[in-house]
Protein backbone atom coordinates (compact mmCIF):
# COMPACT_ATOMS: atom_id res chain seq x y z
CA UNK A 1 0.00 0.00 0.00
CA UNK A 2 1.47 3.17 -0.89
CA UNK A 3 2.16 6.53 1.45
CA UNK A 4 -0.08 8.38 -0.37
CA UNK A 5 -3.27 5.90 -0.21
CA UNK A 6 -2.24 5.65 3.72
CA UNK A 7 -2.67 9.12 4.38
CA UNK A 8 -5.75 9.26 2.33
CA UNK A 9 -7.12 6.19 4.55
CA UNK A 10 -7.34 8.34 7.90
CA UNK A 11 -7.98 11.91 6.09
CA UNK A 12 -11.11 10.19 5.41
CA UNK A 13 -11.73 8.81 8.72
CA UNK A 14 -10.59 12.21 10.20
CA UNK A 15 -8.40 10.53 12.56
CA UNK A 16 -5.42 13.35 12.61
CA UNK A 17 -2.35 12.26 15.44
CA UNK A 18 -3.19 15.20 17.39
CA UNK A 19 -7.05 14.49 17.61
CA UNK A 20 -5.92 10.49 18.21
CA UNK A 21 -3.25 11.33 21.05
CA UNK A 22 -5.73 13.73 22.33
CA UNK A 23 -7.35 13.25 26.43
CA UNK A 24 -3.80 10.48 27.10
CA UNK A 25 -4.40 8.95 24.21
CA UNK A 26 -7.81 6.71 24.68
CA UNK A 27 -9.80 7.28 21.75
CA UNK A 28 -13.42 8.78 22.24
CA UNK A 29 -16.06 6.52 20.95
CA UNK A 30 -16.59 7.93 17.78
CA UNK A 31 -13.09 8.05 16.63
CA UNK A 32 -12.85 4.51 18.54
CA UNK A 33 -15.34 3.45 15.76
CA UNK A 34 -13.37 5.36 13.08
CA UNK A 35 -10.11 3.48 14.04
CA UNK A 36 -12.13 0.18 13.67
CA UNK A 37 -13.30 1.02 10.53
CA UNK A 38 -9.50 1.78 9.26
CA UNK A 39 -8.69 -1.53 10.49
CA UNK A 40 -11.52 -3.48 8.83
CA UNK A 41 -11.47 -1.40 5.27
CA UNK A 42 -8.72 -3.21 3.69
CA UNK A 43 -8.35 -6.32 5.23
CA UNK A 44 -9.84 -9.33 2.87
CA UNK A 45 -11.53 -11.49 5.85
CA UNK A 46 -12.44 -8.41 8.45
CA UNK A 47 -14.49 -7.18 5.72
CA UNK A 48 -16.51 -10.31 5.98
CA UNK A 49 -16.81 -11.25 9.23
CA UNK A 50 -18.78 -9.84 12.16
CA UNK A 51 -17.24 -6.99 14.01
CA UNK A 52 -18.24 -6.44 17.64
CA UNK A 53 -17.16 -3.28 19.70
CA UNK A 54 -16.90 -4.56 23.02
CA UNK A 55 -18.10 -2.43 26.16
CA UNK A 56 -15.66 -4.29 28.47
CA UNK A 57 -12.98 -6.78 27.82
CA UNK A 58 -15.37 -9.47 28.30
CA UNK A 59 -18.84 -10.29 26.14
CA UNK A 60 -20.92 -12.86 25.31
CA UNK A 61 -22.50 -13.57 22.06
CA UNK A 62 -26.21 -14.81 22.68
CA UNK A 63 -27.24 -17.58 20.89
CA UNK A 64 -30.91 -18.58 20.19
CA UNK A 65 -32.40 -21.43 18.04
CA UNK A 66 -34.67 -24.13 17.44
CA UNK A 67 -33.25 -27.40 16.95
CA UNK A 68 -36.27 -29.51 16.70
CA UNK A 69 -39.85 -29.27 14.90
CA UNK A 70 -42.46 -26.40 16.61
CA UNK A 71 -45.21 -26.70 13.98
CA UNK A 72 -47.89 -29.22 15.36
CA UNK A 73 -51.39 -30.02 14.18
CA UNK A 74 -53.81 -27.52 15.87
CA UNK A 75 -57.40 -27.02 16.26
CA UNK A 76 -59.41 -24.74 16.67
CA UNK A 77 -59.61 -22.49 19.94
CA UNK A 78 -57.65 -25.37 21.26
CA UNK A 79 -53.93 -24.46 23.15
CA UNK A 80 -51.24 -26.76 21.64
CA UNK A 81 -50.62 -29.47 24.07
CA UNK A 82 -48.14 -29.17 27.11
CA UNK A 83 -45.49 -31.66 26.35
CA UNK A 84 -45.80 -30.14 22.26
CA UNK A 85 -44.71 -26.89 23.44
CA UNK A 86 -41.02 -26.03 22.25
CA UNK A 87 -38.32 -24.68 24.50
CA UNK A 88 -35.36 -22.39 22.54
CA UNK A 89 -32.04 -23.71 22.94
CA UNK A 90 -30.22 -21.23 24.88
CA UNK A 91 -26.33 -20.39 24.62
CA UNK A 92 -23.75 -18.28 24.55
CA UNK A 93 -19.86 -17.58 23.30
CA UNK A 94 -17.68 -15.50 25.57
CA UNK A 95 -15.26 -13.25 23.76
CA UNK A 96 -12.57 -12.26 26.02
CA UNK A 97 -10.11 -9.66 24.97
CA UNK A 98 -6.59 -10.19 24.58
CA UNK A 99 -4.10 -7.06 25.11
CA UNK A 100 -1.57 -6.24 22.39
CA UNK A 101 0.69 -3.56 21.91
CA UNK A 102 2.65 -1.68 19.10
CA UNK A 103 5.16 0.87 19.24
CA UNK A 104 7.01 2.75 16.97
CA UNK A 105 10.26 5.04 17.75
CA UNK A 106 11.04 8.20 15.58
CA UNK A 107 14.65 9.53 16.09
CA UNK A 108 15.32 13.29 15.64
CA UNK A 109 17.16 13.10 12.78
CA UNK A 110 14.49 10.92 10.85
CA UNK A 111 12.18 13.97 11.85
CA UNK A 112 14.25 16.44 10.73
CA UNK A 113 15.56 15.06 7.84
CA UNK A 114 12.99 13.33 6.03
CA UNK A 115 11.41 14.67 2.84
CA UNK A 116 7.95 14.80 4.37
CA UNK A 117 9.00 16.83 7.25
CA UNK A 118 6.06 17.39 9.39
CA UNK A 119 3.90 14.93 7.84
CA UNK A 120 6.23 11.89 8.67
CA UNK A 121 4.11 10.86 11.95
CA UNK A 122 1.04 11.06 10.54
CA UNK A 123 2.63 8.88 7.77
CA UNK A 124 3.97 6.45 10.93
CA UNK A 125 0.73 6.50 12.46
CA UNK A 126 -1.16 5.60 9.03
CA UNK A 127 1.30 2.75 8.75
CA UNK A 128 0.85 1.40 12.04
CA UNK A 129 -2.66 1.14 11.56
CA UNK A 130 -2.25 -0.87 8.48
CA UNK A 131 0.41 -2.80 10.09
CA UNK A 132 -1.86 -3.53 13.34
CA UNK A 133 -4.76 -4.48 10.39
CA UNK A 134 -2.63 -7.44 9.10
CA UNK A 135 -1.00 -8.41 12.65
CA UNK A 136 -4.84 -8.55 13.93
CA UNK A 137 -6.35 -10.70 10.40
CA UNK A 138 -2.99 -12.91 11.06
CA UNK A 139 -3.81 -13.88 14.14
CA UNK A 140 -7.53 -14.37 13.81
CA UNK A 141 -6.62 -16.95 10.95
CA UNK A 142 -3.68 -18.53 12.43
CA UNK A 143 -3.50 -18.13 16.30
CA UNK A 144 -3.05 -21.13 18.20
CA UNK A 145 -2.57 -21.85 21.61
CA UNK A 146 -0.52 -24.32 21.53
CA UNK A 147 1.80 -22.63 19.14
CA UNK A 148 5.70 -21.98 20.08
CA UNK A 149 5.49 -18.30 18.61
CA UNK A 150 4.40 -16.17 21.41
CA UNK A 151 2.00 -13.73 19.13
CA UNK A 152 0.17 -16.99 17.61
CA UNK A 153 -0.26 -18.49 21.23
CA UNK A 154 -2.48 -15.71 22.74
CA UNK A 155 -5.21 -17.18 21.08
CA UNK A 156 -6.43 -19.82 19.14
CA UNK A 157 -7.64 -18.69 15.79
CA UNK A 158 -10.88 -19.72 13.36
CA UNK A 159 -8.51 -22.64 12.14
CA UNK A 160 -7.83 -24.03 15.19
CA UNK A 161 -11.14 -23.68 16.29
CA UNK A 162 -12.72 -24.91 13.86
CA UNK A 163 -13.46 -29.05 15.20
CA UNK A 164 -16.76 -30.02 14.43
CA UNK A 165 -16.66 -31.13 10.76
CA UNK A 166 -13.24 -32.12 9.17
CA UNK A 167 -12.59 -33.21 5.57
CA UNK A 168 -9.66 -34.70 4.53
CA UNK A 169 -8.42 -33.50 1.54
CA UNK A 170 -5.26 -36.46 1.23
CA UNK A 171 -2.56 -34.43 0.54
CA UNK A 172 -3.77 -33.51 -3.05
CA UNK A 173 -4.90 -30.06 -4.92
CA UNK A 174 -7.99 -28.71 -4.22
CA UNK A 175 -10.67 -29.99 -6.44
CA UNK A 176 -14.85 -29.97 -6.75
CA UNK A 177 -14.93 -33.23 -4.91
CA UNK A 178 -13.35 -31.16 -1.59
CA UNK A 179 -16.12 -28.93 -1.77
CA UNK A 180 -18.90 -31.05 -3.12
CA UNK A 181 -17.63 -32.97 0.84
CA UNK A 182 -17.48 -30.11 2.73
CA UNK A 183 -21.33 -29.22 1.81
CA UNK A 184 -22.21 -32.22 2.37
CA UNK A 185 -20.44 -32.72 5.83
CA UNK A 186 -21.53 -29.35 6.89
CA UNK A 187 -25.47 -30.04 8.49
CA UNK A 188 -28.18 -29.18 6.80
CA UNK A 189 -29.66 -25.85 8.73
CA UNK A 190 -26.91 -24.73 7.54
CA UNK A 191 -26.96 -24.86 3.95
CA UNK A 192 -30.62 -23.16 3.30
CA UNK A 193 -29.17 -20.00 2.65
CA UNK A 194 -26.05 -20.91 0.55
CA UNK A 195 -25.75 -17.20 -0.76
CA UNK A 196 -24.52 -16.33 2.40
CA UNK A 197 -21.70 -19.22 2.42
CA UNK A 198 -17.75 -19.38 1.83
CA UNK A 199 -15.27 -21.15 1.28
CA UNK A 200 -12.32 -19.80 2.36
CA UNK A 201 -9.07 -20.48 1.69
CA UNK A 202 -5.45 -19.51 0.50
CA UNK A 203 -4.60 -17.35 -2.66
CA UNK A 204 -2.60 -20.03 -4.19
CA UNK A 205 -5.13 -22.67 -3.30
CA UNK A 206 -7.96 -20.21 -5.15
CA UNK A 207 -5.12 -20.21 -8.04
CA UNK A 208 -4.72 -23.71 -8.66
CA UNK A 209 -8.36 -24.75 -8.28
CA UNK A 210 -9.03 -22.34 -11.33
CA UNK A 211 -6.43 -23.60 -13.59
CA UNK A 212 -7.42 -26.74 -13.15
CA UNK A 213 -11.13 -25.47 -13.91
CA UNK A 214 -9.55 -23.61 -17.11
CA UNK A 215 -7.60 -26.63 -18.30
CA UNK A 216 -11.02 -27.89 -19.42
CA UNK A 217 -11.38 -27.15 -23.12
CA UNK A 218 -14.73 -25.01 -22.78
CA UNK A 219 -15.30 -21.26 -22.76
CA UNK A 220 -16.34 -21.26 -19.26
CA UNK A 221 -12.85 -22.99 -18.60
CA UNK A 222 -10.93 -20.08 -19.99
CA UNK A 223 -12.64 -17.39 -17.91
CA UNK A 224 -11.44 -18.72 -14.94
CA UNK A 225 -8.20 -17.10 -15.72
CA UNK A 226 -9.11 -14.49 -17.71
CA UNK A 227 -10.99 -12.83 -14.98
CA UNK A 228 -10.66 -12.44 -10.86
CA UNK A 229 -14.77 -12.95 -10.13
CA UNK A 230 -15.25 -15.56 -7.32
CA UNK A 231 -15.36 -19.40 -8.76
CA UNK A 232 -18.57 -20.69 -7.26
CA UNK A 233 -18.85 -24.38 -6.65
CA UNK A 234 -23.32 -25.13 -6.02
CA UNK A 235 -23.69 -21.27 -5.87
CA UNK A 236 -20.84 -21.12 -2.96
CA UNK A 237 -18.37 -18.68 -3.97
CA UNK A 238 -14.70 -19.32 -3.16
CA UNK A 239 -12.81 -16.83 -1.52
CA UNK A 240 -9.30 -16.73 -1.42
CA UNK A 241 -7.68 -14.67 1.82
CA UNK A 242 -3.84 -13.42 1.53
CA UNK A 243 -3.49 -14.50 4.89
CA UNK A 244 -4.43 -18.08 4.83
CA UNK A 245 -1.38 -20.37 5.78
CA UNK A 246 0.59 -22.08 2.56
CA UNK A 247 3.16 -23.74 4.73
CA UNK A 248 0.58 -26.80 6.94
CA UNK A 249 1.53 -30.73 7.01
CA UNK A 250 4.63 -32.24 6.91
CA UNK A 251 5.69 -30.98 3.76
CA UNK A 252 4.89 -27.41 4.65
CA UNK A 253 2.87 -27.27 1.29
CA UNK A 254 -0.78 -27.70 2.48
CA UNK A 255 -3.44 -25.67 3.19
CA UNK A 256 -6.91 -25.38 4.42
CA UNK A 257 -10.50 -24.71 3.47
CA UNK A 258 -13.15 -23.48 5.79
CA UNK A 259 -16.90 -23.27 4.68
CA UNK A 260 -19.02 -21.26 6.76
CA UNK A 261 -21.28 -17.92 6.75
CA UNK A 262 -18.50 -15.40 7.62
CA UNK A 263 -20.89 -13.80 9.58
CA UNK A 264 -21.02 -16.54 11.71
CA UNK A 265 -17.22 -15.27 12.48
CA UNK A 266 -17.42 -12.50 15.39
CA UNK A 267 -14.23 -10.70 16.29
CA UNK A 268 -14.22 -8.26 19.44
CA UNK A 269 -12.79 -5.09 19.51
CA UNK A 270 -12.94 -3.78 22.78
CA UNK A 271 -13.31 0.50 22.49
CA UNK A 272 -10.86 1.55 24.99
CA UNK A 273 -8.12 2.08 22.17
CA UNK A 274 -5.13 3.69 23.07
CA UNK A 275 -2.86 5.46 20.92
CA UNK A 276 -0.15 7.34 22.48
CA UNK A 277 3.11 9.73 21.95
CA UNK A 278 5.90 10.47 24.12
CA UNK A 279 8.99 11.84 23.03
CA UNK A 280 12.49 10.78 25.33
CA UNK A 281 14.79 13.73 25.33
CA UNK A 282 17.71 11.68 26.62
CA UNK A 283 17.21 9.53 23.73
CA UNK A 284 16.13 12.20 21.37
CA UNK A 285 13.35 10.05 20.08
CA UNK A 286 9.36 10.29 19.54
CA UNK A 287 7.64 6.71 20.55
CA UNK A 288 4.15 6.27 19.39
CA UNK A 289 2.41 3.55 21.06
CA UNK A 290 -1.00 1.77 19.88
CA UNK A 291 -2.79 -0.30 22.98
CA UNK A 292 -5.85 -2.76 21.87
CA UNK A 293 -7.64 -5.88 23.04
CA UNK A 294 -9.45 -8.33 20.59
CA UNK A 295 -10.64 -12.07 20.39
CA UNK A 296 -12.49 -14.03 17.72
CA UNK A 297 -14.92 -16.89 18.43
CA UNK A 298 -17.75 -18.58 15.96
CA UNK A 299 -20.61 -17.85 17.35
CA UNK A 300 -21.47 -21.26 16.15
CA UNK A 301 -18.68 -23.42 15.60
CA UNK A 302 -21.51 -26.30 14.51
CA UNK A 303 -22.17 -24.13 11.16
CA UNK A 304 -18.37 -24.59 10.09
CA UNK A 305 -16.67 -27.17 8.05
CA UNK A 306 -12.66 -27.15 7.37
CA UNK A 307 -10.88 -29.32 4.57
CA UNK A 308 -7.47 -29.85 5.67
CA UNK A 309 -4.30 -31.59 4.13
CA UNK A 310 -5.11 -29.42 0.71
CA UNK A 311 -1.91 -29.49 -1.44
CA UNK A 312 -0.84 -26.46 -2.95
CA UNK A 313 1.56 -25.84 -5.62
Amino acid sequence: MSTLSNRTLLEKADLALADLTAGGGLLKPAQAQKFMRLLVKDSALMKLVTVTPMASPKQQIQRIRFSSRVLRPGQEATAVATGDRVKPDLSHVELDAKLFKGEVRLSDEVLEDSIERGELRQTIMELLADAISRDMEDLVINGDTASTDAFYATMDGVLKQATSHIVDAGGVALAPDHLRDLLKTLPSEHTRDKKALRFLTSVDADIDYRTQLAERATAVGDKFLEGDAPVLYSGVPVQPIPLFPETLGTGSNETAVVLCNPKNIHVGIWRNIRVETARDISEGTLKIVATLRFDVKYADETGVAKAINVAVA
